[in-house]
C-alpha cells in the first residue's frame, strides 16, 4: 500500500503520546486489551483536506481512522466520521511480517472525504500477545492540493498565432513573402511540365522542309 509524494509537503501536527485502554480497575492489576488509540491535532483554525497519511507501524496489527470534520458555512459542531475501518497491517498478528513496514493511506481509499478535518484519531489493534507494546511512529500528514486547470486546445494555438505574430528579424526577408513566391515558382514548374512534349520542333523547319527564304547563303 506504498503512495508517492511529489513537493507536497506535510502539514504542521502534533502527535499526542499513544493510550492504552486496559480491562479491569486501574488501581489493581490490569489486563492489556490490546486496543491503543493514537490522536492527531491539526493547526487549530486551519482544518485541513487530507491528501495521504503515512507512518511506520510498530507492531500493530489492524488500525481505524477517525477523522474529525466540521462543515464549512455552517455553525454546527464539528462531528466524528470514520475514515478506514480496521485496515490490515499484519497479515498474522503472531508473527513479524508487516510489524515494521512503511505505510500509506490515500484518500480515495478513505470511506468519507477527508476535507475540512481538525484532528485525527487512530485507533490500533493488536489481539496478540506476543508484543508487549504496539504503536505507529513517523506520522504525516500531506495537504489535498486541488490541480490547476488544463491547458484547452484553443489556447494552444493562440499561443502559435502570438508566436508567428512576431515581428521578422532585421536584414532577413519576410517569412511570409518568401513562402508565397516560393508556392507561386513551384506551381508555374506544374505548369510548365504538365504542357511539355516530347516532339523536337527546328527553329525555321515547317513539316521537316525549310523555307529558303529564311536560309542565309555565306
Amino acid at each position: 500500500m506504498s503512495g508517492s509524494i511529489d513537493d507536497n509537503k506535510p502539514v504542521t501536527c502534533t502527535v499526542k503520546p499513544p493510550v492504552f485502554l486496559q480491562i479491569g480497575d486501574a488501581k489493581t492489576d490490569t489486563c492489556p486489551s490490546g486496543v491503543c488509540v493514537v490522536d492527531v491535532t491539526l493547526p487549530f483554525g486551519n482544518p485541513v483536506n487530507i491528501e495521504e497519511i503515512t507512518f511506520k507501524n510498530y507492531y500493530t496489527a489492524f488500525l481505524t481512522v477517525r477523522l474529525l470534520r466540521r462543515h464549512p458555512g455552517q455553525n454546527a459542531p464539528a462531528e466524528w466520521s470514520t475514515a478506514l475501518r480496521q485496515l490490515t497491517l499484519m497479515e498474522n498478528p503472531h508473527t513479524e511480517g508487516g510489524s515494521q513496514d512503511y505505510f500509506s493511506i490515500h484518500r480515495t481509499q478513505m470511506l468519507v472525504e477527508p476535507d475540512h478535518v481538525t484532528s485525527v484519531r487512530l485507533i490500533l489493534r493488536q489481539p496478540s500477545s506476543a508484543w508487549l507494546t504496539f504503536n505507529l511512529e513517523d506520522i504525516k500528514i500531506y495537504p489535498h492540493i486541488e490541480p490547476g486547470p488544463e491547458k484547452e486546445v484553443s489556447d494552444w494555438l493562440s499561443d502559435l498565432t502570438l508566436i508567428d505574430q512576431h515581428p521578422p528579424l532585421e536584414g532577413l526577408p519576410d517569412p511570409q513573402t518568401v513562402s508565397s513566391t516560393i508556392q507561386q515558382m513551384w506551381a508555374l514548374t506544374e505548369v510548365m511540365q504538365s504542357n511539355q512534349t516530347t516532339a523536337s520542333v527546328g527553329r525555321f523547319d515547317v513539316d521537316g522542309c525549310y523555307d529558303i527564304n529564311l536560309l542565309s547563303l555565306t
